[in-house]
């Protein structure tokens, strides 16, 4: 099955920005990892995958309370960082599902 490189980069803007504390941008991270992971499991149905990034979208939704908190928030880099990360998981496994439409759960 099919795997993204070891060397696949996340969120780069924002680890380059001092403006978001690495641990919250570290769980974001891990929460687009979890797509990723069911993805390299094999699960090719766009309606469960786009299940799936609704879920995490939501994860991402409730970590704007701890952006807040450290003086952070999911702003517009914030924003492009986590649409150019999913748009470039999706684009690697040739999954067709527009941004908008994957990130439709947002709201920040």
């Amino acid at each position: 099955m099919k795997k993204l490189p070891e060397d696949f980069v996340y969120l780069k803007d924002m680890y380059e920005d001092a403006y978001f504390p690495e641990v919250l941008v570290d769980k974001l991270r891990d929460i687009l990892k979890e797509v990723v992971v069911f993805i390299e499991e094999g699960n090719r149905s766009q309606q469960e995958i786009q299940d799936v990034l609704d879920e995490t979208v939501t994860k991402i939704n409730e970590l704007q309370e701890e952006f807040e908190l450290n003086d952070s928030e999911i702003e517009t880099v914030a924003r492009e960082s986590i649409a150019q990360t999913v748009s470039e998981i999706l684009h690697y496994f040739r999954i067709d599902i527009d941004i908008e439409e994957a990130l439709r759960e947002r709201d920040w």
